[in-house]
């Protein structure tokens, strides 16, 4: 609206113009070669105006003429950036689809097509990998790292492939250059899962410290790591700077309270200098929020060498904290078979094997010792064997399918920190410890008297 409104005063002005100038007399004499041109002033403004238009018009036809090869040129240029990229998004979607044929044959084309666009690599790197040529996958990504808009995309290709050959070193490498260049939460748990592998534990702190500060990992996850490294480097110094170790451990329990790990490695601390009752208290303390048998397992090597009543009252003491769990009932059964008393034993796995429970396969190992101490062997003690071998599993520390008698700060098959979990395996897992046993609770394992009863639960 506003343009139209100027374009009428433009207009109003340029006809008052013109008919002002034609009014005005006078006339134009020119003189040239010989000839005499005489014309009135708005012939001669007017013949101007029209050469001054022809010689623009004759300019504009040479211009167009001289630039008609470039823009030719530039035109099939663009044309066959438009069919790359095309190709480059059919590549792309064939690679998501799994479609080998139509993307190695995109991959080509793209080659030809768009030689230096940075997609083209990526297509190349993941058609090889789709069908399994591990190597050009590594030349595609190698040659991302040489342009600084894709090197990080390049690095992590790299550092994919490395993992995938299994060489942590050269994934490590990747990973780490990567890191330097930002702090990318997949570089900084790499890094970080590679140090905590190689048992670098001190590194590794500095490793999630560094990706803390740079915002690269959430503050509670933070909190979590921290806490498992802690605890690693509590376990490593144990014995040898048991000052330092116990600091730490009571750090992890800080920043992760009731964590089971740092507690029991904490006791186990203060149980090998003689502070008996401050591991005690500290196990108590965990065990109300978080009944495990590895804190009653340390809490029986603090009690002291008292006589087998004695050590019933301490235990039930620890079970009474947390009277629910299966773990306390499991523990007080366990001391109460120890001092042969079997009313106590069998009184606290009453609830797990009363009418409509399902009791599992330490509960009902359990309760074949009692009637194998208490009666002999018998047809109760079979049945309950019978019964185990069909009960629900118990909880273990387990991790990417991998069974632990001791708690780990990482996973064995993926290096992942924090991965070990107190829960029921599934019926997939083989369920054994370390040394090929069934993963049935250490004091029933230990005893010697009962050879009978622990091969037929192990078979």
């Amino acid at each position: 609206m506003l343009f139209l409104f100027f374009f009428l005063i433009a207009l109003a002005a340029a006809s008052y113009g013109v008919v002002w100038l034609a009014d005005q007399p006078g006339s134009l004499t020119l003189e040239f070669a010989g000839q005499h041109i005489e014309t009135s002033i708005p012939v001669a403004i007017g013949g101007l105006l029209l050469l001054i238009a022809a010689i623009i018009l004759v300019w504009a036809i040479i211009v167009a003429l001289v630039r008609l090869p470039k823009r030719m040129a530039g035109g099939s240029r663009e044309r066959r950036k438009a069919k790359g990229l095309d190709v480059l998004s059919q590549g792309l979607v064939a690679v998501g689809a799994g479609d080998l044929a139509r993307a190695k044959k995109a991959a080509q084309l793209a080659q030809k097509l768009l030689p230096e666009e940075p997609l083209t690599q990526l297509l190349v790197a993941q058609s090889a990998q789709l069908s399994g040529d591990n190597n050009t996958a590594a030349k595609a990504f190698h040659k991302m790292t040489l342009k600084p808009e894709t090197k990080l995309l390049g690095l992590r290709g790299l550092h994919v492939e490395a993992k995938r050959r299994e060489d942590a070193d050269a994934a490590h490498h990747f990973a780490a250059k990567a890191q330097d260049i930002a702090p990318l939460p997949w570089a900084g748990s790499a890094v970080l899962q590679h140090l905590a592998a190689s048992g670098e534990w001190d590194k590794a702190r500095e490793a999630l410290e560094k990706s803390v500060t740079a915002k690269a990992i959430d503050l509670p996850e933070a909190q979590k790591l921290r806490a498992v490294i802690e605890t690693a480097m509590a376990v490593q110094r144990e014995r040898e700077q048991p000052h330092d170790a116990l600091h730490l451990a009571r750090q992890a329990l800080k920043r992760r309270p009731n964590f089971v790990p740092a507690a029991v490695t904490a006791a186990r601390v203060l149980i090998r200098h003689g502070d008996q009752k401050q591991a005690m208290k500290l196990i108590e303390t965990v065990f109300a929020a978080s009944p495990h048998p590895d804190l009653v397992e340390v809490y029986l090597d603090a009690l002291p060498g008292e006589a087998n009543s004695q050590r019933v009252a301490g235990v039930e003491r620890l079970a009474r904290l947390a009277w629910s769990a299966p773990a306390a009932r499991h523990a007080l059964a366990e001391a109460a078979l120890a001092a042969r008393d079997f009313a106590k034993a069998r009184e606290a796995l009453a609830p797990l094997v009363a009418e409509g429970e399902h009791p599992t396969a330490h509960t009902c190992l359990l309760m074949a010792e009692i009637e194998d101490a208490e009666n002999g062997p018998s047809g109760p003690v079979r049945e309950w064997l019978a019964r185990g071998s069909r009960a629900p599993r118990d909880p273990v520390w387990i991790a990417d399918g991998v069974v632990s008698r001791h708690w780990l700060p990482l996973s064995p098959v993926t290096g992942r920190l924090d991965a070990f979990e107190w829960k029921t395996p599934p019926h997939s897992v083989h369920h054994l410890t370390e040394e090929g046993r069934p993963n049935i609770p250490i004091a029933f394992r230990s005893r010697p008297d009962r050879p009978a009863i622990e091969a037929a639960a192990q078979s």
